[in-house]
């Protein structure tokens, strides 16, 4: 066995450890850590394969700022681990089989002529000067641009979608509006009343001011 090997069989014992840990984990912070260990090893194996920038954003991306954000959510809500947890045993049977048919897959591909750790073939070796960033970068704006432009439109559609649901208008809730603020003039807010002066005691003086 060479040393890539061993790498590559280290990092998928350590990616299928921590993937298992997601889902059997208590606690929804440590489901999370053990999430973004996932998301590490993972990189390390995009780097095997010669992938250094899908690596990078991966753990740029998830690692730096969607896990940050899940964490700060989950330790900010009160969750309730019991109620979580209430049809756990409901729905293991379904899950179970589904998990089930994933390995059964995964030990056709890695137990085949082409996929198996034996018969895939390594990467080739990359020219000095080569750009992985380059190259990802030129097969999307030239071969794959539209399906590029597509997903980004679709991506767009869903984040207009989701501002537009959650901008739900409130009978209860005061808001302003600028345009009648704007057409709102002094007359309209302010009455300069003239009265005379009222000394401490006269009350027929106050009453003249009253009326």
């Amino acid at each position: 066995m060479t040393f890539q090997t061993f790498i590559f069989y280290f990092f998928a014992g350590v990616l299928v450890a921590s993937a298992i840990c997601v889902i059997t984990a208590r606690n929804p912070v440590h489901a999370a850590l053990f999430l973004v260990l996932a998301f590490f090893t993972s990189a390390g194996i995009w780097i095997q394969l010669q992938a250094e920038f899908l690596a990078i954003a991966l753990v740029l991306v998830y690692v730096g700022a969607v896990m940050v954000l899940f964490l700060f959510v989950v330790m900010m809500l009160d969750i309730n681990i019991a109620r979580m947890r209430a049809g756990f045993w409901s729905y293991l049977p379904v899950g179970g089989a589904v998990a089930a048919l994933l390995v059964l897959e995964m030990g056709f591909i890695v137990t085949g002529n082409y996929f198996g750790a034996e018969g895939a073939p390594a990467p080739d070796a990359l020219p000095p000067g080569y750009s992985n960033t380059k190259e990802l970068g030129r097969l999307l704006y030239t071969e794959y641009v539209y399906p590029f432009e597509i997903a980004a439109v679709i991506l767009l559609v869903a984040i207009v979608a989701a501002i537009a649901l959650t901008l739900r208008r409130r009978k209860t809730t005061r808001g302003m509006d600028v345009g009648e603020q704007v057409k709102v003039r002094r007359e309209d807010r302010v009455r300069i009343v003239s009265m005379q002066p009222v000394r401490a005691g006269d009350e027929d003086a106050q009453k003249r001011g009253e009326a």
